[in-house]
């Protein structure tokens, strides 16, 4: 049987190259690319994001891919950044914008600042997730396993997260919603846990 085709769709702005070895070491045939032709043909698609939602958005939508993800029908992973895109709305420029950033409008949430208390951002290191529903990208992850985070802002919790995280506050760590998937953390830094959860969503 042939692997399935995963296109990592190029934001300009995301740590590509470590998601596609991350690919690799489990066996999955993967690219980087933006072509709009790739993102279609492709059986399951990845949205990896760093930086900033006002510049990863503004990217998505020169190279036209905004409303080519929404009307996304096959599987698609977003990761850190790429799952907050996923939100209607995020404050992560709030402080140089009038209005919060405008995202993918999928989850039926908002993402803003975390409120840690006295612990530090960014939310950086390993972390436990619980589990809140069952889903097929937990085959075989036990509850509260560790995976490795690195952000500032958050997802509420909303009605399509399926799994949580607490640092100072609850957060959502994994949505779900339809064919479309997010963590917070990044699979592919968070040993073979993330390898797994990989390998999960490589195989649904």
């Amino acid at each position: 049987m042939a692997s399935p085709k995963i296109t990592v769709i190029d934001t300009g702005y995301a740590n590509l190259s470590s998601v596609k070895i991350a690919l690799e070491k489990i066996k999955a045939d993967a690219k980087i690319s933006y072509d709009p032709d790739d993102i279609r043909k492709a059986d399951k698609l990845i949205l990896p994001g760093v930086g900033t939602a006002s510049a990863a958005m503004e990217k998505l939508r020169s190279r036209k891919l905004e409303d080519l993800i929404v009307s996304a029908k096959q599987p698609l992973l977003g990761i850190c950044l790429g799952m907050q895109m996923l939100a209607e709305n995020s404050e992560e420029d709030l402080a140089e914008n009038s209005a919060a950033v405008r995202c993918l409008g999928i989850i039926k949430s908002n993402v803003r600042i975390m409120k840690t208390g006295d612990l530090r951002l960014p939310h950086m290191g390993w972390n436990q997730i619980r589990i809140i529903r069952d889903h097929p990208i937990f085959r075989d992850i036990p509850d509260n396993s560790y995976f490795y985070f690195v952000h500032s802002y958050c997802m509420e919790l909303n009605s399509s997260t399926i799994a949580e995280c607490s640092y100072g506050e609850e957060f959502t760590a994994v949505v779900a919603s339809g064919n479309f998937i997010g963590t917070q953390f990044h699979p592919e830094k968070s040993g073979a846990v993330g390898s797994k959860l990989l390998s999960n969503f490589v195989e649904m």
